[in-house]
Formats: C-alpha cells, structure tokens, sequence
C-alpha cells in the first residue's frame, strides 16, 4: 500500500510505523490519521510480532493540525475527532504489543498517541504537554487518553495549566515506561518491544484485548471476564504447550 504521511517498514519480526510529515511536525490531520487506521489495520492483520511507533524530524507530534481544525465546521471538527478516537482504539485493538518511540515534542493528540500506546520509551530531550489549558482550545479527547495513564491530580495539573513536563517526569507518573539517551532510543525500544514481544503471539493478542476490556469494568465485572476467558484458553494449543514446556524444562515451541 502507497502511503503519502506515513512509512511502513519490516525489519525481522517488527514493523515500524513512521510518521512522516516533519514540515508540519507531524500534526494528525485528517488524512494522516486516515493512513494511520490503514497502517496499523494491515500491521495488526499481518505475522508482525510487534510495531514501533515514531515520527520523522524534529519531533514526535504535534498533535491536531490546526490548518485543518481552523476551517471546520462542528460536522467536520466531530468527524475529525472521532477519527482521531478510531486511531486511539485501534491502536489499542491491533493483538501486537504497540511500542511509541517519543522523541521532541509530544503535545495534545500526539501526546495522547503516546498514552495510547501499550507502552512507550521517551528520550531525555522529550516533553510531553496538552497546551490546550493555557490556550483556546481544551484538550478533551486526549485528557481521556491521557488521565487513563497518569491519574485525576496530575491529568488536572497538565490539562488545567497547559505545561510540559520532561520525560524524567513522564516516567514517574506513569505516562511512559522508560527514558533513554537520545543517542540511544532506538536500542531502548528495540529492548522493550524484544521482552514484550516472548511468547504465543495469538496468546499475547487475547490477553492485550482483555486487559484493557477489564480496565474499563468494576473489579467483580472485571474478575468475571478474566476468570471466563482464562479458563476459555486454558483449552488453547499455546496454553497446553507453555504448560507442557515448563513442566518438561524444555524450551516451548509455539504453534503457528
């Protein structure tokens, strides 16, 4: 597929997805979010065992593009949105585990890229902020994202005051999983993906849909449907060899 905003490149098990509009510093317009949804669609249907999140030039996204937010009507600034929420989910949707590779800037909606991601590695030099707060424009739908990850008294600090904070600070309150140098953040998610990637791929994709269903639900909801599916895969070939390898002391081999 012939992608104009983003790049899709296969190395080994992996596929990177590449926002790739430095001129507008990766600004999610309408279109480029379009070929996101496309991207990781294929990515998801795809034998990748894993996909990496990044941006091209001098920072990771700047969130909406305003070119596009500035001329629209409310029909046009809602189907805008709810193209951005289609991104969100699916991210989290696709059964491989989704790393973000943050480097520069993440604002507003790509900052919500970030928190969307199943995890994310951050260089030194990041910043993560949703401007919107000390602008015209609240943040609402990537607060959604965003609070998700970080908790009610700081989503309301970054939402409220506008600020960005580092990514020293990032990590400690849980928006991202782990800073590295710059010069060494393609070795830090590479790292990250390799760990996150072990195991049933089919087994990983289960348990990624569930975790994130029973997040949404109460703790008894929350129990009935992990106990439910748990047992449902008990019964599945992966399950039977990770148990028979580790009873065995042997490595598994994993059905395909």
């Amino acid at each position: 597929m012939e992608f104009e905003h983003i790049l899709v490149e296969r190395a080994g098990p992996f596929t990177t997805i590449t926002m790739n509009r430095p001129h507008r510093r990766n600004a999610l317009s309408e279109a480029h979010m379009r070929e996101l949804i496309d991207g990781f669609a294929g990515v998801g249907g795809s034998d990748a065992a894993g996909i990496i999140l990044a941006g091209a030039g001098p920072v990771f996204s700047a969130g909406h593009d305003f070119a596009d937010v500035a001329k629209a009507d409310l029909q046009a600034a809602r189907r805008l949105l709810r193209t951005c929420t289609e991104l969100m989910n699916l991210i989290q949707a696709v059964p491989q585990p989704v790393v973000a590779r943050v480097h520069g800037l993440a604002t507003a909606a790509g900052c919500q890229l970030v928190a969307s991601c199943d995890l994310a590695v951050a260089a030194e030099s990041a910043a993560f902020a949703a401007p919107g707060g000390k602008g015209g424009w609240f943040c609402h739908t990537p607060m959604v994202a965003i609070a998700r990850n970080i908790g009610r008294k700081r989503a309301a600090e970054l939402a409220l005051t506008g600020d960005a904070i580092g990514a020293w600070q990032a990590l400690d309150w849980g928006l991202i999983n782990a800073v590295a140098p710059d010069a060494e953040l393609d070795d830090a998610v590479l790292a990250l993906l390799i760990r996150a990637a072990r195991g049933s791929c089919e087994s990983k994709g289960i348990g990624k849909t569930t975790l994130y269903a029973q997040l949404d639900l109460g703790q008894t909801d929350a129990y009935r449907l992990a106990v439910e599916v748990m047992a449902a895969t008990s019964q599945t070939d992966a399950a039977r060899e990770g148990i028979a390898a580790f009873l065995e002391k042997r490595p598994p081999s994993w059905p395909q």
